[in-house]
């Protein structure tokens, strides 16, 4: 049965309101069973930097553990590849059968467009 975890850092910094509507999104989601891993949107933003992020709910409906090792993703808005790069994160490990939300910061230099954030949604590139 998919569980919900929030990674150390989150789990202390994450302001309550975000946390019930991630638990919300969660308990809308969290039967939607795919073969491995599914990125359900949050919400995104642009930093200070220029930077693109965007927070997702990843579930992992494996049975594995899963890690993102210079894993390509691409943010993609009205069927246009906005941002694309590949991420390599240490500290993101999620269990098999297990949700937990994280941000993907797209840098300036993988931008490919100005993001809208209407109907955005983050995919596993090719």
């Amino acid at each position: 049965m998919q569980k919900l975890t929030f990674e150390t850092s989150w789990d202390k910094a994450l302001p309550s309101k975000d946390r019930e509507r991630i638990v919300h999104i969660f308990k809308e989601t969290r039967s939607q069973h795919y073969p491995t891993i599914k990125l359900t949107p949050l919400w995104q933003a642009t930093n200070h930097r220029g930077e693109l992020l965007i927070t997702v709910l990843v579930h992992n409906f494996s049975g594995d553990i899963v890690k993102f090792n210079n894993t390509k993703l691409r943010y993609i808005e009205k069927n246009k590849v906005i941002a694309e790069h590949a991420f390599s994160i240490p500290p993101l490990s999620i269990p098999p059968e297990t949700s937990m939300p994280w941000a993907f910061i797209f840098p300036v230099e993988a931008l490919n467009g100005q993001a809208s954030f209407v109907n955005g949604n983050l995919e596993f590139a090719d």
